[in-house]
């Protein structure tokens, strides 16, 4: 993936005016679509902008406008590019990262915004103590979870923050693509590298980061088994490793993780996993209670106590389930409890709690 500073051509009114609409309104994403109007998400919600729908030589004009040369010809190529470029609203500078593809021989694009500072715990609703436990590990695996959408990239941003912050820290970030940009602060020094651009894969980052003198790797997302593999072995060596896995929940991290290897190997990785495993946090963000306004977090957090180690170990993932919900003196929490919290203080409405939890009663306890 590239990161330009700018369109090579300038961007067509019209274009810059839906995107400086959604800046304003504070969008995360804007959907081009042929037949559709531009499409903006906005606390999880998809609303349509004001305009008649896309045609398709209207698509084509816009779009073209918007790949950088080398990337359009990348999308005649790969039928689907991705890119990062900045632009002006009148609220200042604005980065996007842009998928452009072909749908039905046409163009369409999602253009996603890209934060230009790293929020406090506070904002995320992250609990700042459990961010400074998480930051406070000295080596092994960190893992955040949840569906795309769900914060996982901030959160992993907002813990490399307070590690810069904490002390002097050699850290090595391998993302795809590079959201958050991390400025200088205290003793840190820290590296970000992006996939497709600085280096190959996930892998070839790990790898050649290692090599780097580093403390702490932040490897974006695990998505194959040589990846998987590295973070582990990386992790048992003495190195904090922070990733994200597309998982549901904590549970499905464990079997997710052990999944990415044959049959016959898997029960020497859940052993390495139970080793070098730290935390795991899965994530939810569940709408308010006020159609449109900001989304609130669920967290589901589990600690590798001794008996996690154990389950993780035989492959017994129903007793880390059952730990999860009896064990809250450890600093456990489970869905359930966290989605009971947030509608017991007002914040979600009965509808999204019962969604969440696995049985209905459990909200009236």
């Amino acid at each position: 993936m590239s990161d330009v500073k700018s369109p090579a051509k300038p961007l067509p009114e019209r274009l810059r005016l839906w995107l400086g609409h959604a800046v304003e309104a504070g969008a995360s994403d804007l959907h081009l679509i042929v037949g559709y109007p531009p499409v903006v998400r906005l606390h999880g919600d998809l609303q349509e902008l004001p305009e008649p729908p896309l045609a398709e030589d209207d698509a084509q004009v816009l779009l073209e406008a918007l790949c950088p040369p080398e990337a359009f010809v990348r999308l005649q190529a790969e039928k689907s590019v991705d890119f990062s470029l900045s632009f002006q609203t009148s609220g200042g500078s604005t980065r996007v990262r842009a998928n452009v593809f072909f749908s039905g021989r046409r163009l369409g694009a999602c253009l996603r915004f890209l934060p230009t500072a790293i929020p406090e715990f506070e904002w995320a609703g992250f609990p700042r103590a459990l961010g400074e436990r998480l930051a406070g590990f000295q080596d092994g695996l960190v893992v955040v979870t949840g569906a795309t959408g769900s914060g996982k990239t901030t959160t992993l941003a907002m813990l490399v923050n307070q590690l810069c912050q904490s002390k002097g820290n050699r850290i090595i970030t391998v993302e795809d693509p590079i959201e958050y940009r991390f400025v200088r602060t205290g003793a840190s020094v820290l590296t970000q590298r992006e996939v497709g651009f600085d280096v190959l894969t996930f892998a070839d980052g790990l790898r050649s980061g290692l090599r780097q003198d580093p403390d702490v790797i932040l490897v974006g997302e695990i998505r194959d088994r040589e990846t998987a593999q590295m973070a582990l072995s990386a992790a048992e060596t003495g190195h904090l490793v922070l990733t994200s896995l597309h998982t549901r929940d904590t549970k499905g991290a464990i079997s997710r993780y052990a999944d990415f290897f044959p049959q016959d190997f898997q029960s020497e990785i859940r052993s390495q996993l139970a080793l070098s495993l730290r935390a795991i946090i899965s994530q939810r963000l569940l709408p308010d209670v006020e159609r449109g306004s900001k989304r609130h977090l669920a967290l589901e957090i589990l600690w590798n106590t001794h008996p996690i180690a154990s389950g993780i170990r035989t492959g017994k993932l129903e007793s880390i389930e059952n730990y999860l919900t009896t064990h809250r003196d450890e600093g456990m929490l489970s869905f359930d409890e966290s989605v009971r919290q947030l509608f017991r203080a007002g914040k979600i409405t009965f509808e999204v709690a019962a969604q969440n939890v696995r049985e209905v009663s459990l909200l009236h306890r």
